[in-house]
């Protein structure tokens, strides 16, 4: 899959249907080629180069007034040497000077694909899936080493991206900035597509057209952030979801980040992702090294729906990883919503029994069953059960959890502690605060330093006792604040734009300890609701609460916008009561329950408390998604109808033999008299009869039809109630349905 010019040092990453190519600059430096739909692997592509003569430009060699690296399209560019441009690496001498040019050493060809120490990262479980290029680079004036890695995988169209510095001079080196990748475009005649918002409304998509200057999107809270995620598409004006060029560049990465394209006076596009540059700075001493997050950027020809397959299909095989990477995930019921802080044993178990009978297997509980926590104000870092409300403590209530046939999991927010803990009391410098100042509060907590391995050990053995001792199955991993007044007392003052980074580090070790020691376990990352939703997460947790807002409604946008990275057996999609406690809105349970059901399904509401009407549409929903779970965690995803341009939201799950597939569709607001519709699907087998059923609509038709002709809507009141419809002329706002279409 790596082809290599010698004579014309061309670097070629092909996997029969994508191709990637670059080369080694007379100066040494590399030049960016192409990337996109593949090209003959044995062409020759140096013309790709384009160089001009133009006014007031800093040219690379005197006499020479057509090589400026202003106008090269390069690779991994440097700052200074005649691109003023935003470079991929800034690093500083003790001289003061910020000067670095990397030359060409060597490559080397690996077989597979290598980890990333202490990161997470894409692997393979055959050495023949993929093929890694390692580019050595260096600096001989500074004696900075940069490995340039690209590695290609055969089933997919992706390429995992990082870098690794080693100063192997005598002097101590400062990294400003370290890029994970970074892409020259020869053309900016894209829209970029991004997911940003806020909490409780998280990744909504974003598109724009590309202006000249430089478009981003970052973090510098210490977390990826719901305001924006760790990714950027760029797609053809004319590109839809299902047809045209789409590019997407992902950081396998849950702390700051930078996501920017920089469009130039040349219309000339450059693409960078990474780690923020602002407040970060990494002291290199002499034989010291550093790894930068991987980046994983592909490309499709087949829309932006297209693009997310290969995210998909990488993140959900070959990122997300162990006992439960391929296994059907517990139908849960979370007590959070049902019974925040106030609750004692026996309601829980009275609260589980009920879910028992409704045929959910997994019983979480929540905040509040630790130390002195009976509100926000108090408890966090203190993770002993709080014997008031659980006088047999955890292990107590598992059994009796255990003892109902289902399985127990609890709720901890490991990187936190509140002033009034025991933890806080006995350690009150295990806290991210700088000296002199007072620190700032979120939900009436601090962060702990898990740059400090001292205080990530702290939580791994409170965390380890409780979970060698109690048959604990799951583990919800909450995080509800970010980080200010960023500063370690345990590194010195030329140390500390490290401590962003070792954080997260920190938050990594924790997760691999854990995992090691208890290799069964589920985790589901939380963060607020989506706060660190991102693809260094999946790795340690092969799924994460996607927002706090639980509402059907408001999760058709947000699971939609998810869904452009991250495949939806990674959300966590549940149930909750009604009014909703995020919006107030009223939503019928089939619409809660079908939105839901696209994800890692489960409930957030007392069941005790439903009618005997919903708890029968209950189990009939925990029956059909078990009934449907394997296809929904393994099938392909198509989104149908956008919640960001119209009234209706659709999506559609199939096999990929198109044998089987579910379309769920959601019409928002009622209207009245509407026209007919049809919904023409997509990967179904076009000479195939399929049975079409919903709760209302039984049908045959051939699969060609219903990719061209499309799925027949029905609705046959179109906002008028007709007496003796049968359901069928129901004009209810938030109204849903879901279609079964099997093949005979």
């Amino acid at each position: 899959m790596i082809t290599v010019n010698e004579k014309e040092h061309v670097f070629h990453l092909h996997n029969g249907r994508m191709s990637y190519l670059f080369y080694v600059m007379d100066s040494g430096q590399l030049g960016h080629l192409y990337f996109g739909k593949e090209l003959r692997s044995d062409g020759s592509y140096l013309h790709m180069v384009e160089k001009a003569h133009r006014p007031m430009t800093t040219y690379i060699t005197e006499g020479d007034l057509y090589t400026s690296y202003e106008h090269l399209r390069q690779e991994y560019p440097t700052y200074g040497t005649s691109d003023y441009r935003y470079p991929a690496l800034e690093v500083q001498g003790t001289d003061g000077s910020a000067l670095c040019k990397l030359e060409y050493q060597g490559y080397e060809i690996i077989p597979g694909k290598k980890p990333l120490p202490g990161l997470p990262a894409t692997y393979v479980e055959d050495p023949a899936e993929a093929e890694t290029l390692e580019i050595r680079m260096r600096d001989p004036w500074r004696g900075l080493e940069a490995v340039l890695s690209y590695t290609i995988f055969r089933d997919c169209d992706a390429i995992a991206r990082s870098v690794r510095f080693v100063n192997k001079g005598e002097k101590t080196l400062f990294l400003d900035r370290a890029m994970s990748l970074s892409l020259d475009f020869p053309d900016a005649d894209y829209e970029s597509v991004q997911l940003s918002g806020s909490w409780a409304r998280a990744r909504s998509i974003v598109t724009r057209p590309l202006p000249p200057g430089v478009p981003a999107v970052s973090s510098m809270r210490g977390n990826s952030s719901h305001q924006h995620n760790p990714f950027l598409a760029l797609k053809r004006k004319h590109t839809t979801e299902h047809s045209g060029d789409a590019y997407g560049f992902s950081l396998v990465y849950s702390g700051n980040f930078l996501a920017q394209a920089e469009v130039d006076n040349y219309n000339v596009l450059r693409v960078m992702l990474g780690i923020n540059p602002f407040g970060f700075r990494w002291k290199l001493a002499p034989g010291g090294e550093f790894v930068t997050p991987e980046a994983v950027m592909v490309w499709s020809n087949q829309g932006l729906n297209g693009m997310s397959w290969q995210f998909h299909a990488l993140y959900k095989n070959r990122l997300a990883r162990g006992y439960w990477r391929d296994r059907e995930r517990p139908v849960l019921i979370n007590n959070w919503e049902a019974t925040m802080f106030d609750y004692v044993e026996d309601d829980l178990v009275r609260f589980a029994q009920k879910a028992q009978e409704c045929g959910i297997e997994l019983f979480v509980l929540d905040d509040g069953w630790f130390g002195a926590r009976n509100n926000d104000r108090a408890g966090l870092g203190d993770w002993k059960p709080n014997p008031a409300k659980l006088p047999n403590g955890i292990k107590g209530l598992a059994q009796r959890i255990e003892g109902l046939g289902m399985k127990f999991g609890l709720w901890f927010e490991p990187e936190m502690v509140n002033r009034d803990s025991d933890l806080f009391r006995a350690h009150p410098d295990y806290i991210i605060q700088t000296p002199g100042r007072t620190p700032s509060h979120g939900r009436n907590q601090f962060v702990l330093d898990f740059s400090r391995p001292q205080v990530v050990d702290e939580i791994y053995n409170q965390m380890y006792a409780l979970l060698s001792t109690a048959k604990i199955s799951y583990i919800k991993w909450d995080m509800n604040r970010s980080i200010s007044e960023c500063y370690s007392a345990s590194l010195p003052a030329d140390q500390q734009g490290e401590v962003f980074h070792r954080y997260i580090l920190g938050v990594y070790d924790l997760h691999e300890r854990l995992i090691r020691a208890f290799p069964e376990l589920l985790i589901e990352s939380c963060s607020s609701g989506g706060g660190r939703f991102d693809a260094g997460m999946l790795y340690y947790a092969p799924q994460g609460w996607t927002s706090d807002d639980s509402d059907a409604i408001e999760r058709l946008k947000i699971q939609y916008g998810t869904s452009l990275v991250y495949p939806i057996s990674s959300m966590g999609a549940h149930v909750s009561a009604c009014p909703n406690s995020q919006v107030g809105r009223n939503t019928p349970i089939e619409t809660r329950g079908n939105v839901a059901m696209t994800g890692a399904f489960g409930y957030e509401l007392d069941l005790n408390k439903l009618s005997e009407e919903e708890l029968k549409a209950v189990k009939q929903q925990v029956v059909f998604y078990k009934q449907n779970r394997k296809l929904l965690v393994q099938g392909a995803f198509y989104r149908l109808l956008s919640p960001f341009e119209g009234n209706f939201a659709a999506w559609e799950v199939a096999e990929h033999d198109g044998s089987r597939a579910l379309v769920t569709v959601t019409r928002i607001l009622s209207e009245i008299n509407g026209p007919y519709r049809r919904l023409p699907l997509l990967g179904l087998d076009p000479d195939r009869k399929y049975h079409i059923y919903s709760k209302y609509l039984s049908y045959e038709a051939y699969g060609d039809e219903l990719m061209q002709f499309g799925l027949m809507l029905e609705d046959q009141a179109s906002g008028q109630v007709i007496e003796g419809s049968g359901g069928s002329g129901s004009c209810e706002d938030f109204r849903s349905l879901v279609y079964e279409v099997v093949g005979m």
